[in-house]
């Protein structure tokens, strides 16, 4: 029996058990790894794992149960603890099933096969243990290989396989698949007191995307080698670009920020902002699930509902939340189709492949002006405040001086409020979507660095 056909099964056995409304959710996965240091291959790791979640609605209360055991035997117990569950929990006024979603049309299948709606997400590459050692091997010895480099902490190369399937009992019934690659590699410079540690790493959907083992070590190698040697500035405000790796962690934060459930809750420190000059004008930020081969793509969310590009930041201006069902109800919105869930807990929103677009200077024009200002390339804590936008990180990277990047520098702070941060932001033009959420190079001005 097909998944799809056992998760319409316990569906109908929820519907008998006295459920007025149900989904079922099943994720399925295999996974290889392999962990390499110092030229020795130190653990070779293989996971298998089915996990089945079934969400039921009696009125407007509900309750969800899961399982790694995928038994049609189980099917009506599983049904009927869940129903019974549901029964005694207090109702919620926002919960229940997508809205308008019912049989699919594009990106889902009723007859046992994988459809993803054209994204492109398996590339149907197996590979075993022989290749990924390999790999990971080609990495490390790239990196070691870097002058200066002193000590390994390891490589390691990854493949996967994984695959979800919701069905609803509003008539949804949609499946997909999807393979992941990945390498990466972290290595030290150094020796004594004087030591740095640095990493890179690369992930993709198709095995004929991901970057050259032997690329990423070197930048492993080299980044860390860079490091050497750090001062402690003095304490000083002024302007500072953050790396494209750390970059895209200001719109993580973003991220959070528009999501409906803060949002709901009153949460976010963008909360009364929809409609509003957030960024500066010319600013772009997208989210796009439907990118072929991405990360994050996916043809439906959680809930079942068709997924599309968005913007999310229109020309410096706040357009969209990021709502899954629940949090338009209470907004007295729509959901965009932002649901994302696992088989044990309810769907909640998030972003998918998260990107601000290009600026049209290239780093280096970007601080060509700068007398004195510094470039962040690792972010260490979390002190950023949802709330209040408050922001302050430790970091390290590199000073700028008169228009270069200069002397590396390390254990500062560095401090701001995001809606500032915003507000001043300029994007370079090395835009490159590698990840889930990417951004380019980005100065922000004003910010205070706390030194030495």
């Amino acid at each position: 029996m097909s998944n799809l056909n056992l998760l319409a099964d316990l569906i109908s056995r929820a519907r008998a058990a006295g459920a007025d409304a149900a989904d079922a959710f099943l994720t399925a996965g295999t996974s290889l790894s392999v962990e390499r240091r110092l030229g020795r291959t130190e653990q070779v790791e293989r996971a298998d794992a089915r996990d089945l979640g079934l969400r039921v609605f009696v009125g407007r209360r509900s309750a969800i149960v899961s399982s790694t055991a995928v038994d049609p035997a189980g099917f009506a117990g599983l049904a009927e603890r869940a129903v019974a569950m549901a029964r005694v929990v207090p109702e919620d006024p926002y919960g229940g099933l997508a809205d308008g979603v019912g049989p699919v049309t594009d990106g889902g299948v009723t007859d046992g096969g994988v459809a993803d709606g054209g994204l492109d997400l398996d590339d149907g590459v197996e590979l075993d243990a022989g290749a990924l050692v390999a790999r990971a091997a080609a990495a490390e010895e790239a990196a070691m290989a870097v002058a200066g480099v002193t000590n390994s902490e390891g490589a390691s190369a990854s493949f996967g396989r994984s695959e979800i399937v919701l069905v609803t009992s509003a008539g949804f019934a949609g499946r997909y698949a999807w393979s992941s690659h990945g390498v990466s590699a972290a290595v030290v410079a150094g020796a004594g007191t004087d030591m740095q540690r640095d990493y890179e790493y690369d992930s993709a959907r198709h095995l004929a995307d991901l970057e050259d083992a032997a690329v990423i070590g070197r930048a492993a190698g080299e980044r860390a080698v860079a490091r050497l040697n750090p001062t402690r500035p003095r304490t000083a405000r002024l302007p500072v670009l953050f790396d494209p790796r750390v970059a895209a962690g200001l719109l993580g934060h973003l991220a959070a920020a528009i999501n409906g459930a803060s949002v709901a809750r009153g949460g976010s420190f963008l909360k009364d902002r929809l409609g509003q000059r957030v960024f500066a004008p010319g600013i772009m930020v997208i989210d796009d699930p439907r990118r072929p081969r991405g990360l994050r793509s996916h043809p439906f969310d959680g809930e079942g509902v068709a997924t599309a590009e968005r913007v999310i930041v229109e020309d410096g201006v706040l357009a969209s939340w990021l709502l899954d069902s629940r949090s338009a109800r209470q907004l007295g919105m729509v959901t965009t189709g932002h649901a994302r869930r696992g088989a044990g807990g309810p769907p909640s929103p998030g972003a998918t492949n998260l990107y601000m677009r290009a600026g049209g200077m290239t780093p280096a024009a970007l601080m060509a002006d700068i007398k004195e200002g510094l470039y962040v390339t690792e972010l260490i804590g979390m002190g950023v405040n949802g709330v209040t936008g408050d922001y302050s990180r430790g970091a390290a990277g590199f000073m700028i001086r008169d228009g270069v990047r200069a002397e590396p520098v390390a254990e500062i702070t560095i401090a701001g409020t995001l809606p500032e941060m915003f507000a001043s932001l300029v994007p370079a033009d090395d835009l490159r979507l590698r990840r889930g959420t990417d951004a380019p190079t980005i100065r922000v001005e004003g910010m205070t660095l706390a030194g030495g």
